[in-house]
């Protein structure tokens, strides 16, 4: 019996190299999972980084687009419109009305309805 081994140790040698497998198979699954997970985040980041990018663009791109595009407010337009109405005698606010605090839109005699 020098040169062969029994079944029962035959087979505790399957099984611990059955084990050994299994063990291996394991870790392996742990490592691609790991490797998984730090991928996604890594993609993750790399989306909210290109987001960020375009949204930083987009907002430059409106902000050069606004400033070709101003408007100026027409002085000489404004400046006849407040010269007609002086002439007009238009010449009250909201709180007063055109004939003076006495006759207020507020429902009072006095200034601010009091």
């Amino acid at each position: 019996m020098s040169g062969s081994i029994s079944a029962t140790t035959a087979m505790i040698i399957a099984a611990g190299v059955s084990a050994a497998g299994v063990g291996a198979s394991v870790y392996e699954g742990q490592k691609a999972s790991g490797n998984q997970q730090a991928a996604l985040k890594q993609q993750t980041q790399a989306t909210q980084t290109a987001e960020g990018n375009a949204l930083s663009t987009e907002r430059k791109n409106a902000t050069a687009e606004n400033m070709a595009n101003q408007q100026t407010p027409d002085i000489s337009s404004i400046m006849a419109k407040a010269a007609q109405a002086a002439k007009s005698g238009i010449g009250s606010t909201m709180l007063t009305g055109a004939n003076g605090a006495g006759t207020g839109t507020l429902g009072g005699s006095t200034l601010l309805g009091k």
